[in-house]
């Protein structure tokens, strides 16, 4: 029912299975049902999203947010015809980028698994609230998603400490941490989210995981060799 409730992701994935174009009808800016004024959040959701689409390769173009009542019908039919007329004109997705369909969406799918992580990184600007549109024009530059992208952290369970509480396992929020009892845990980074919930419930007695930025993560001890050595107590 609200604009805002229009995920990142669920324009990623709409683009990743191959649409064109993504449009977005919201009510005006000012004029939210409710408290929460998600068409702002649409609003800043999409500038990112367009620069998103850009630092992958695509248009920006293909996705477009518009403002306007439900009892505007000539503003909505104009805004979609001269919309669809757009995506025609830049025809298939990643034809006029000249991207391969598949590199493409390996591209989207990488991102989307980033969502929670961007939607982190970013947070501070993606609440932030002006009262006109324009005032969100440059909220998001080119640089600063080059930055956020060249910057994002991994998370490593260092088999060394692990001490298989088995805390980080069961709050993962994705199931990609595979471990039990007495056995060391490793985190599958293709599953891994990036949204850091390991790094801030791990114990601090342990301090069993790291936040690695901008450099590879070391590979994951073999099965055979994850049981738990604990050290005996003195007497």
């Amino acid at each position: 029912m609200c604009s805002g409730r229009v995920d990142l992701g669920f324009v990623l994935k709409a683009f990743s299975n191959g649409v064109d174009g993504v449009f977005m009808g919201a009510c005006h800016l000012g004029e939210c049902n409710y408290i929460t004024h998600g068409n702002y959040h649409a609003l800043k959701m999409v500038l990112l999203c367009k620069k998103i689409l850009e630092y992958i390769g695509l248009n920006p173009e293909r996705l477009r947010i518009e403002f306007m009542s439900s009892g505007e019908g000539q503003v909505f039919t104009k805004v979609v015809d001269d919309f669809s007329k757009q995506v025609r004109e830049l025809g298939p997705l990643g034809s006029s980028e000249d991207i391969d369909r598949n590199e493409l969406k390996t591209k989207l799918e990488e991102v989307r698994k980033l969502v929670p992580y961007i939607k982190m990184a970013k947070r501070e600007k993606l609440e932030t609230h002006f009262e006109s549109e324009e005032e969100y024009e440059g909220l998001f530059t080119r640089e600063e998603i080059d930055e956020l992208f060249d910057e994002v952290v991994s998370y490593y369970i260092d088999p060394e400490k692990c001490q298989a509480c088995m805390i980080c396992q069961r709050r993962c929020p994705v199931e990609a941490i595979e471990g039990a009892k007495n056995l060391i845990h490793i985190i599958h980074q293709d599953k891994c989210i990036k949204c850091g919930t390991c790094f801030e419930v791990c114990p601090p007695r342990f301090g069993a995981v790291q936040k690695i930025t901008g450099e590879p993560v070391p590979p994951p001890i073999p099965e055979q060799e994850r049981a738990v050595k604990r050290k005996s107590k003195e007497k």
